[in-house]
């Protein structure tokens, strides 16, 4: 396939997983444009002034701000699966995660894609800054994966390329980093802590061309705004057990949780795990170059 072909066809598959986002249904209210990659979230201390005063109460005019604020009440959990594309995928795909959530968003985005896992100690690798921390991790799952392979196999003339993209997140609340509760008491006070107040997402993703051996990476950042979550919704989330497996706890898509979501600020498949703009961003240049 020629290069000039190959672009075409690759841009076409992008603008075809773009048209699917922005055409898929979600009972929410879509109240102004999605933030730019890595936009800052608005600070810890403040609400942003177009939530203040409406804590139980449905925007009636969009904010005057450049991101994404959703009021997610009833919104439907993510689908598992999508039609297929309208052209042929011209690479290979890997995504480098177990996680259910970002399986579901790169089928919504309308990717081909097969599943392999890091399995790293991920608290082993420390940092404060949250920004610093997610990117290293999302690094060291796609050097763990890439450990296992025989790269010179992605890298035979003819082939299409193939990319592995791997992600990491992690809540921020009130400055400190949250990531996977490691206990019930921990649990807990990582939920009675969001009850009515409000948590950061930080997520790095990276993008590495396995026929080319280029990396690149980026992050996304959002922000969750809570009504009070009672305790029964919390216990309730703690014995079924999932709140372990996601980071500071924090199942955005959980029907338990969706009732208590006042608004995101950021996009809600960031808080999910993986931003969909960044990804087919990093994908599109990761193929580039």
């Amino acid at each position: 396939m020629s290069r000039t072909k190959f672009l075409s066809s690759t841009s076409n598959l992008l603008l075809t997983g773009q048209r699917k986002m922005q055409s898929s249904h979600r009972p929410c209210n879509l109240l102004c444009p999605v933030a730019p990659y890595a936009a800052a979230a608005p600070r810890p201390q403040q609400r942003p002034a177009h939530l203040l005063g409406t804590h139980r109460q449905r925007l009636l005019s969009p904010p005057r701000r450049h991101c994404e604020a959703r009021f997610l009440s009833g919104m439907a959990p993510m689908a598992t699966s999508s039609s297929p594309t309208a052209n042929p995928q011209p690479f290979k795909l890997i995504l480098g995660s177990s996680s259910v959530a970002r399986k579901n968003i790169l089928n919504e985005m309308g990717f081909e894609f097969q599943v392999m896992t890091a399995d790293i100690d991920e608290r082993s690798i420390r940092r404060k800054d949250p920004d610093e921390l997610v990117m290293l991790l999302a690094e060291a799952k796609a050097d763990a994966i890439m450990s296992r392979m025989n790269i010179s196999d992605y890298q035979k003339e003819g082939d299409q390329p193939t990319l592995l993209i791997t992600s990491d997140i992690v809540v921020v609340h009130e400055g400190i980093i949250r990531e996977k509760p490691s206990s019930k008491e921990e649990a807990r006070q990582f939920l009675k802590g969001y009850s009515g107040g409000h948590v950061s997402t930080v997520g790095g993703v990276v993008v590495t061309n396995l026929t080319t051996g280029k990396k690149l990476g980026s992050l996304d950042k959002a922000e969750v705004y809570f009504h009070d979550i009672p305790d029964e919704i919390i216990e309730n989330l703690i014995d079924e057990g999932v709140v372990f497996r996601v980071a500071g706890g924090l199942l955005l898509e959980h029907p338990l949780v969706l009732p208590f979501v006042e608004a995101v600020v950021g996009s809600s498949d960031s808080v999910m795990g993986l931003s969909k703009d960044l990804a087919n961003k990093l994908i599109h240049e990761a193929l580039l170059a």
